[in-house]
C-alpha cells in the first residue's frame, strides 16, 4: 500500500507541477490530489520534501525515456534510409508525447530550480542528440565529419522537439499535422545525408 501511495503522490504531483508550476504547487494541494488529508503532512511519510517528490518524478520519467536516449541502438539498420528516418520521427514524437508533463515542467521551472533540472535536461536532450549524431555519421551515404553530423542531428531532433514545445508548452497549435511534418522532415534529412554538395552550396 505504501508503494501505491508513493506512486500516486508522484503521479499527482507531476501533473500539478506541469499545470501550475513547481512554486505554485503546495504540499497541501499534492496531498489533496493524492487522496491524503490536505495539510496533515501525510506526504512526509513518503518524501522528505516537495523537491524530493519532484526528483522522484523526474527520475521515473527519465527511466521511461531510456529507449529514446539509446536511439542509435533502437534504430539499427533496416537497409532503407527513408524507412529508418520515418521510424525515427514517429518514435521521437511518440516519446515526446508521452512525456509532455515533463517538458512543461522543464520549460517552466528549469531556471528556478537549475540544481535539480539541469541533469534532467542533459538526460532528455543532450544524450539523445549525441546518439542520433552517431547514427547520422554511420548511416549517411556520404562522408560526414563529426561536427557536421552533430549539426544535422541538432537540426533534425531540434525540429521535432520544437513542434512539441510549441504545442504542449506554449499552446501554439501546429500549422501542419504530424504526417505532413514527418514526410517533410524525412525528405530534408535524406537530402542532408546524401547530397555531397549540400554543405558548400551556400
Amino acid at each position: 500500500m505504501s508503494n501505491a501511495t508513493r506512486e500516486r503522490i508522484v503521479d499527482e504531483a507531476m501533473h500539478l507541477f506541469s499545470q501550475h508550476g513547481y512554486t505554485a504547487t503546495s504540499i497541501a494541494k499534492i496531498e489533496a490530489a493524492a487522496g491524503l488529508t490536505p495539510g496533515a503532512g501525510g506526504i512526509y511519510h513518503h518524501f522528505a520534501s516537495k523537491e524530493a517528490v519532484l526528483a522522484a518524478g523526474i527520475e521515473r520519467q527519465l527511466a521511461r525515456l531510456g529507449a529514446l536516449r539509446e536511439i542509435r541502438h533502437v534504430l539499427g539498420s533496416l537497409g532503407d534510409l527513408k524507412a529508418e528516418l520515418t521510424l525515427t520521427a514517429r518514435y521521437v514524437l511518440a516519446e515526446l508525447d508521452s512525456e509532455s508533463e515533463l517538458l512543461r515542467i522543464l520549460a517552466s521551472d528549469a531556471r528556478n530550480r537549475p540544481q535539480l533540472l539541469t541533469a534532467a535536461v542533459e538526460e532528455l536532450v543532450s544524450s539523445t542528440f549525441t546518439g542520433f549524431a552517431a547514427w547520422v555519421g554511420e548511416r549517411a551515404e556520404r562522408a560526414i565529419p563529426p561536427e557536421e553530423a552533430a549539426a544535422i542531428a541538432a537540426f533534425g531532433l531540434g525540429s521535432l522537439l520544437s513542434s512539441r514545445l510549441l504545442r504542449d508548452v506554449l499552446g501554439i497549435p501546429s500549422p501542419v499535422d504530424d504526417e505532413a511534418l514527418i514526410d517533410t522532415w524525412v525528405g530534408l534529412m535524406i537530402v542532408a545525408l546524401t547530397d555531397p554538395v549540400l554543405k558548400g552550396s551556400a
